[in-house]
C-alpha cells in the first residue's frame, strides 16, 4: 500500500519549486521538458562508497503525487499564485520519466544516481521530496555498512528509534541500515512495514521495577524462555548481573529444556566486563551463551574493542548510526543538466569558482567498467546516444589527467542507470528489501576493490569520461569562459567610462 494511502506528503517541497513552476506556467513553458541530475560531491566520513538507498519511497511519492484540496487551499492564501496556476495543479500528476541505479547500488561521488526527465514544472516540484529520501536513507545505508564492517561478521543491530529526529526518520533508518547490513533493528513499525526481524531485551526498568535482579531475571525467562537475554548492568556485572543470570539459566531455563540466550553490558568497561562475563559463563557450562553490548557505540569504538580482545558476540548500535553523528549530511544535489528545444535535449552547465561545484552537462548514461576478474575498475560517463564497445581497445579520459592516453583492454561493462518510472508510473518490478540488501552483499563481496572498503586512506574510485563527451564539456566550459571574459570587459569598460 502506497504511504499516501493515509496522508498526502505531495506537499514535501520548498517554496521557490512553486514560486519557479508559477514562473514557468505564466511563460507558457508547461510543456517544455528538461532534464535534472541528482549526485552527490564526497563520500561520507572520508570513505570511498557510498550504497544507493531510498527508491522506492521516491516511487511511492511520484505516483501518489497530487495536490488535495487542502492544498490548494493553502496555496490560495499564500497570496502569491493565480488561478490559472492553482488549477492547474488541482488537475497535476507527474507525467515524467525517472532513470535510477538500482537501489542498494554502490556508488560514487559527481556521477548521476538518478535523472528526471520531465515536463519543466513536474520536474522542479520533485526536487526536495527526491532529495530527502536519497540523502537520509543514502546515508544511513552507508554509515551502516562502516559499522558492520567493523564488526567482522559480528551481527549488528539498529538501536536508533529513541534517539532518531523523529519517527520518519526512525522508521526509514532502520530500512536503510537494513540494506546496509544491519541483522535486524528493535523497531517495531519499522518490522512490520519492511519485514526486517526485530529484536529486543529488556530495559534497566524491568530490573528496578521488580528491585530484586534475580526475581527480574527469572519472571522474564519465564515469559520468554526461547529468548532469555538478560541485560546485566543495573547494579553490578560481576557481582550480581552475570551472577543472577546463570542462577536463572540453571534453576529456572534448565528444568523447561531451554538455554540461556544471551546477556547484554549497556555500560562499562565493555572490553574488560565481557571477558570476565566470557570466563564465568563458560566456567558454568554455558559456553553458548552469547554477549552482546551497547552504549554509544559506531565503527571505531567497535573496532577498538574487537582489537583489545573483547568477548562481544553482537552489537546494538543507536544514535551514532541512526543519525550518522560522525558525518551527518549526505551532500547529494539536482540540477538541471538539459533543457528540450528544437526536437532535442540541448546541454546546461553550471560552472562555479570550486571546481567541485561545476556540472557535468547533458543527458549522459553511467557505465560500470570490469577486469577480466569481474572487479569493478571504474565508471564512465558517455552522451546519452553514444555505445560503449569492450570487444577491442577502448579510449577514455581521465578528467584528473586529460592529457594522458588511456585504454580500457579485456574489460565488460554494465550500464547502470535503468528506466524505472515512465510517464509518472513505475515500470521495473518491485524488489524486496532482502533483495535490495543482497545486492549491496554480492557488490561488496564480488565486484568492489577491498581497497575502496578499507576505512583509511581508501582507494578513490575512478570516474571517467568518453573523448566524446569529455569534448562536449570542454567545449561548453571554453564557451562559458568566453562569455565571461566579454562580460568582464564590459564591466571594466563601464566602471572606467564611470
Amino acid at each position: 500500500m502506497s504511504q499516501h494511502a493515509k496522508r498526502n506528503i505531495s506537499m514535501m517541497m520548498d517554496l521557490y519549486e512553486l514560486t519557479m513552476a508559477n514562473g514557468y506556467f505564466a511563460d507558457g513553458h508547461e510543456a517544455q521538458w528538461a532534464a535534472f541530475d541528482v549526485y552527490y560531491r564526497k563520500n561520507p566520513d572520508g570513505g570511498g562508497f557510498a550504497i544507493f538507498a531510498g527508491l522506492e519511497q521516491i516511487i511511492d511519492y511520484i505516483e501518489g503525487m497530487h495536490f488535495g484540496e487542502h492544498d490548494i487551499a493553502y496555496l490560495r492564501e499564500m497570496g502569491k499564485f493565480g488561478d490559472p496556476f492553482l488549477d492547474y495543479l488541482k488537475g497535476f500528476r507527474f507525467k515524467g520519466d525517472i532513470h535510477a541505479f538500482p537501489e542498494g547500488t554502490i556508488m560514487y561521488p559527481n556521477e548521476p544516481i538518478l535523472t528526471v526527465k520531465a515536463p519543466l514544472i513536474d520536474a522542479q516540484l520533485v526536487e526536495t521530496a527526491i532529495l530527502a529520501q536519497i540523502n537520509h536513507q543514502s546515508l544511513i545505508a552507508t554509515k551502516t555498512r562502516r559499522i558492520v564492517s567493523a564488526a567482522q561478521g559480528r551481527p549488528v543491530f539498529d538501536f536508533g528509534a529513541r534517539r532518531a529526529h523523529n519517527v520518519d526518520a526512525a522508521v526509514y533508518g532502520a530500512r536503510a541500515a537494513y540494506i546496509g547490513g544491519a541483522t535486524g533493528t528493535s523497531n517495531v513499525m519499522a518490522g512490520k512495514q519492511f519485514g526486517i526481524p526485530v529484536s529486543g531485551t529488556m530495559a534497566h526498568s524491568w530490573v528496578m521495577f521488580h528491585g530484586d535482579e534475580y526475581q527480574a531475571f527469572r519472571s522474564y525467562a519465564e515469559h520468554y524462555p526461547d529468548e532469555a537475554v538478560f541485560l546485566v548492568d543495573t547494579y553490578d556485572v560481576m557481582r550480581s548481573g552475570v551472577p543472577n543470570a546463570i542462577r536463572v539459566a540453571k534453576e529456572v531455563l534448565a528444568p523447561m529444556g531451554k538455554r540461556l540466550k544471551g546477556v547484554r553490558l549497556d555500560s562499562g568497561d565493555l572490553a574488560y566486563l565481557s571477558k570476565r562475563a566470557r570466563a564465568a559463563l563458560d566456567e558454568a557450562g554455558l559456553e553458548d551463551c552469547c554477549i552482546f553490548a551497547s552504549n554509544s557505540l559506531d565503527e571505531n569504538t567497535i573496532a577498538s574493542l574487537i582489537a583489545q580482545g573483547s568477548r562481544i558476540d553482537g552489537f546494538g548500535v543507536g544514535e551514532r548510526l541512526i543519525t550518522s553523528k560522525s558525518d551527518p549530511v549526505f551532500g547529494a544535489v539536482y540540477k538541471l543538466v538539459a533543457v528540450h528545444e528544437n526536437d532535442r535535449f540541448v546541454p546546461r552547465i553550471k560552472i562555479s569558482e570550486a571546481a567541485g561545484k561545476t556540472t557535468n552537462p547533458g543527458l549522459k548514461k553511467v557505465h560500470r567498467i570490469y577486469c577480466e576478474q569481474g572487479h569493478a575498475i571504474a565508471d564512465l560517463i558517455t552522451g546519452a546516444d553514444e555505445t560503449v564497445d569492450l570487444n577491442r581497445a577502448y579510449q577514455y579520459v581521465d578528467p584528473e589527467k586529460p592529457w594522458q592516453d588511456r585504454c580500457f583492454t579485456n574489460c565488460s561493462t554494465k550500464e547502470l542507470q535503468k528506466l524505472i518510472i515512465k510517464d509518472g508510473r513505475r515500470v521495473q518490478p518491485k524488489r524486496s528489501l532482502q533483495e535490495i540488501r543482497c545486492h549491496v552483499e554480492q557488490q561488496l563481496e564480488h565486484e568492489t576493490w577491498k581497497e575502496e572498503i578499507r576505512f583509511d586512506n581508501p582507494h578513490v574510485h575512478y570516474l571517467d569520461m568518453s573523448p566524446a563527451y569529455n569534448e562536449m564539456k570542454t567545449r561548453m566550459l571554453r564557451e562559458a569562459s568566453m562569455l565571461d571574459r566579454v562580460g568582464s570587459g564590459v564591466r571594466e569598460f563601464a566602471e572606467r567610462a564611470g
